[in-house]
C-alpha cells in the first residue's frame, strides 16, 4: 500500500490479492446472479490472481499529479491507504485505518462492452478500523462492492476514492475530507498536506524481488495535518493529529520463499518521517529486497537498503482468534541516521479478522535521534504470523 518503499507492496498488494482471492470471488459470483452478462468463470479466474495480460511495473515511471492520484486499471491491483493517530484536548488517543483496494477481474484487452450500468471489470473492497485507546477497544469492518453504478471507485480530478459512504475527497485549496461510519463508530476528518508526494523506492519504483515485474509504483503523503471528530457509541470527540497516505499499484506477488512482511510508517515530533519494511522468508531470514525511506523535516529523502537498518522484535502477543503469535513491539535501529526508536502498540490487540487475518494498528514512538530524545506516533502492519502469505495469490 507508497506504504512501503518497496516491501510494502508487500503490505497491500499481497494482502489485497489474498483477500480478493479468498473473499471477493465468492462475493461477485453471487452478485453475478443478478447480472448474467458476467460469466461466473470469468469472475473466478479474475480473482484467482492470473497476471497474464496486465501491465507490469518494470522501472521508474514519470508520475504526474493529480492524474496519477487516480486509478490505474491496466494493473491488476491498487490501493489507497489512510492511517493516522488522533487525540482530544484531554489526551484521549485514537488510531484509525481506512483503506480502499481495487482489483481487476480481467485485463483491459479482454474486456467486452456490456449494457448494464452495474457491469464492471473492477471490484473494490475497503477496511475501516478504529483503535479507541481510552476505551481499550479495537473495531474493524470490511465491505465489498463493484466499481460501477456509483457504488465504488476512484477518480483523479477532482480526487476521490470511495466505497458507498466510506470516502476520501479533495476539496478546494488542497484540503481533503475523510468519512467512514459503521455500527456506531464514525470518523470525519479534514487533511492539509504539508509535504506533498514522497516517491518510495527508486523514484517510485518499489521492487519486491528479483523476478521481472515483481515491483510496484508507490508514493506516500507522509504528513497530513488532521482535524475533525470521532464518534464512539453516541459520544463525539473532537480530535487533531497526523495522518499518512500510501498509494500503490502493481501486478505482482510475493516471491519464492517470502511468507510475510512487517511495515512501519512513523511520524516524529521533529517533523521527520520514516517508512521501513521487511519481507520475511520461510527460513526465518529477512529478504534482501526489504527497504525504506527517511523523510527529513525539510522534505529531503534518504533511501534505505536492507543493510541500512535492523528491526528487532520485542515480546509476543498471541491472538485468541487466529492463533497467530505476533511481535509485541519492535526496536528500529538505523546507524547511518544515528536513530534508534522503540515502537510499542497503543493496544496489544489490533488484529483485523476480516477476509484474511492480519495485524495493523496505532503505535507509540520513543527513542533517540542524533543523541536527542525523539517521540512520535505511527502505524504498523504485520502479516504472515497467523498464516503464511505464500500461495495466497
Amino acid at each position: 500500500m507508497c506504504r512501503d518503499s518497496n516491501g510494502n507492496f508487500v503490505k497491500r498488494f499481497l494482502l489485497v490479492a489474498g483477500l480478493l482471492g479468498a473473499g471477493a470471488a465468492a462475493f461477485f459470483a453471487l452478485r453475478s446472479q443478478a447480472e448474467p452478462s458476467i460469466p461466473q468463470t470469468r469472475i473466478m479466474s479474475g480473482a484467482a490472481g492470473s497476471i497474464e495480460g496486465y501491465a507490469r511495473v518494470d522501472g521508474p515511471q514519470d508520475l504526474v499529479f493529480p492524474q496519477d492520484a487516480g486509478p490505474h486499471n491496466e494493473y491488476q491491483t491498487e490501493w489507497w491507504y489512510y492511517t493516522g493517530n488522533l487525540e482530544t484536548a484531554e489526551g484521549r488517543h485514537f488510531g484509525y485505518q481506512l483503506t480502499f483496494f481495487r482489483r481487476a477481474l480481467l485485463p483491459e484487452d479482454q474486456q467486452v462492452a456490456r449494457e448494464s450500468d452495474l457491469a464492471t471489470e473492477q471490484i473494490y473492497f475497503a477496511h475501516f478500523a478504529l483503535t479507541d485507546v481510552g476505551g481499550s477497544q479495537f473495531h474493524a469492518f470490511e465491505r465489498f462492492s463493484r466499481g460501477a453504478g456509483g457504488l465504488a471507485g476512484a477518480e483523479a480530478e477532482p480526487y476521490q476514492v470511495w466505497l458507498e459512504n466510506w470516502q476520501v475527497t479533495q476539496g478546494t485549496d488542497g484540503v481533503y475530507s475523510l468519512h467512514a461510519a459503521q455500527d456506531g463508530k464514525e470518523i470525519d476528518l479534514e487533511f492539509v498536506d504539508r509535504k506533498g508526494p514522497v516517491l518510495q523506492g527508486d523514484e517510485g519504483y518499489s521492487q519486491k524481488g528479483p523476478e521481472a515485474g515483481n515491483a510496484s509504483t508507490y508514493y506516500s503523503l507522509t504528513r497530513l495535518e488532521s482535524s475533525g471528530s470521532v464518534v464512539v457509541d453516541g459520544r463525539t470527540y473532537d480530535v487533531v493529529g497526523l495522518s499518512w497516505m500510501d498509494h500503490e499499484f502493481s501486478t505482482s506477488a510475493l516471491g519464492p520463499g517470502q511468507v510475510g512482511w512487517d511495515w512501519f510508517s512513523i511520524q516524529m515530533d521533529d517533523g521527520s518521517e520514516l517508512m521501513v519494511f521487511q519481507l520475511r522468508r520461510e527460513d526465518g531470514s529477512v529478504d534482501p529486497y526489504s527497504s525504506g525511506t527517511y523523510i527529513a523535516a525539510d522534505g529531503t529523502t534518504t533511501h534505505l537498503k536492507r543493510e541500512d537498518f535492523t528491526l528487532t522484535p520485542q515480546g509476543t502477543w498471541h491472538s485468541p482468534r487466529s492463533g497467530g503469535d505476533y511481535p509485541g513491539g519492535w526496536t528500529v535501529s538505523i546507524p547511518t541516521l544515528n536513530l534508534t526508536i522503540n515502537v510499542e502498540p497503543y493496544l496489544a490487540d489490533q488484529e483485523l479478522n476480516v477476509s484474511f487475518s492480519y495485524w495493523e494498528g496505532a503505535m507509540r514512538i520513543t527513542g533517540e535521534k542524533e543523541g536527542h530524545p525523539v517521540r512520535g506516533s505511527g502505524y504498523l502492519e504485520m502479516t504472515g504470523y497467523a498464516a503464511s502469505m505464500a500461495g495466497q495469490f
